[in-house]
């Protein structure tokens, strides 16, 4: 019986010791987990207004954030997708501008209901960035414009989606979620297009910069 009892004690004493190690050992020490997991959360522009409470479940900044993106993609891509119907010389070119347009016509409909629903204020103009890939679109030309074109729309949608994957993944509201869905199923129709061009030079999608800057207050209007 001794002999157990010792056992037994030895064992609890092992798991104690472990435990204290667990909670000394800095996070960092466990190949990085913590960043990883930090990486996956959304991110997003802090508006400083906090979690509010609606009738759809809490409503985040990372939440609004994610609300004026989906609406500052619109603002672009619509005219872009516009464009490349009218100047596109391949007929594949034209099927992607033809997908642009009614994804975020649909999209830009949805988005102006949540934002209305939640009180959110929405811009009505694209920011700065796509404002500047929207002239360097108009002033490309012949092939240049629809490698351009190509590039530029799969790389904006390539980088949207590890946001769509966070929010849809961590919001608690409704509208939100299914905003989410949604704006995921035409990221995914829109670079499936995009890709059937040929065009997409994928060794640069990386190097590329990110879809849209940080939205400024002076971007914002309100929509509603």
């Amino acid at each position: 019986m001794a002999t157990r009892y010792a056992i037994g004690s030895g064992v609890v004493i092992t798991a104690l010791a472990m435990t204290l190690i667990a909670l000394l050992v800095p996070v960092e020490s466990y190949g990085g987990r913590a960043s990883a997991a930090t990486a996956a959360a959304p991110a997003g522009e802090d508006d400083g207004a906090g979690t509010m409470s609606t009738a759809y479940g809490p409503l985040t900044a990372a939440d609004r954030d994610f609300i004026r993106k989906v609406r500052l993609a619109g603002l672009w891509e619509l005219p872009a997708g516009r464009q490349a119907q009218q100047r596109g010389t391949r007929a594949s070119v034209r099927t992607a501008g033809e997908h642009l347009v009614d994804g975020h016509a649909d999209l830009d409909r949805q988005v102006i209901q949540v934002g209305q629903s939640l009180g959110v204020n929405l811009p009505n103009q694209p920011s700065t960035q796509q404002q500047e890939w929207l002239r360097q679109l108009t002033a490309a030309q012949g092939d240049e414009y629809e490698r351009l074109f190509v590039q530029l729309l799969r790389r904006a949608h390539g980088k949207v989606f590890a946001l769509l994957a966070g929010v849809r993944a961590q919001t608690r509201n409704s509208m939100v979620r299914a905003l989410a869905t949604s704006a995921n199923a035409t990221v995914l129709d829109h670079i499936t297009v995009l890709e059937d061009t040929g065009l997409v030079d994928f060794d640069s999608l990386a190097d590329g910069p990110p879809p849209a800057t940080p939205l400024r207050s002076s971007d914002v209007r309100s929509t509603k």
